[in-house]
């Protein structure tokens, strides 16, 4: 049975090639509100439909899938930008979308992919159970470092019932003439655990 599979954040596609090639996948479906990458995504796979703005989807709605693929917008983790981090009203908290995604859908796998940024801008999380306790409260008062984007993602994952390895890799480490560092997350669903019948 072919797996399939779903990008969020779609852009070009790139990632999504990669995918087909190493689970033998096909794409169900996917969501991207930007005009250009989107006549390239309907170029290159026009049996699936576009959902647009991941915000707006109903996630009980959608066809179920495989993998879910999300490379949310880096702009608030990259070293390049202002560095707002994993926080409200940022657009890298889009991950936020992709997590409801993740918890409607439960697809087998899971892969999110980042800059290098995500190792060290800071976050907000759910799984605090009061401000600052697992993290700064922003104040520069306390000593505890604050919690990073690539934790919160983890945490998140963890608590959705996933377990998860994660690789820093350099585009020219497998083969491209520059560096273009990417941190990648593949979680998989955790099973059930066994309970004995003694």
């Amino acid at each position: 049975m072919t797996l399939t599979y779903a990008e969020l954040c779609a852009g070009y596609g790139g990632l999504g090639r990669a995918i087909e090639q190493f689970f033998g996948a096909e794409l169900a479906w996917y969501s991207e509100f930007d005009p250009a990458p989107s006549k390239i995504m309907a170029a290159h796979w026009p049996d699936a439909p576009n959902l647009g703005d991941m915000t707006l989807i109903d996630w009980a709605t959608v066809p179920r899938v495989d993998i879910l693929y999300g490379g949310t917008p880096c702009q608030d983790l990259s070293h390049a930008g202002r560095r707002r981090g994993m926080t409200e009203g940022t657009r890298s908290n889009l991950w936020v979308a992709m997590r409801e995604a993740i918890a409607t859908i439960q697809p087998q796998h899971v892969i999110w992919e980042n800059v290098r940024g995500a190792y060290s801008a800071t976050a907000d999380s759910g799984l605090e159970h009061c401000p600052g306790c697992m993290g700064s409260d922003g104040s520069g008062s306390d000593t505890v470092p604050p919690l990073r984007a690539l934790a919160r993602v983890l945490g998140d994952l963890s608590d959705l019932g996933y377990d998860a390895r994660w690789e820093g890799l350099r585009a020219s480490d497998v083969g491209a003439p520059h560096h273009r560092f990417r941190v990648f997350i593949h979680a998989t669903r955790r099973l059930p655990a066994h309970t004995s019948s003694t």
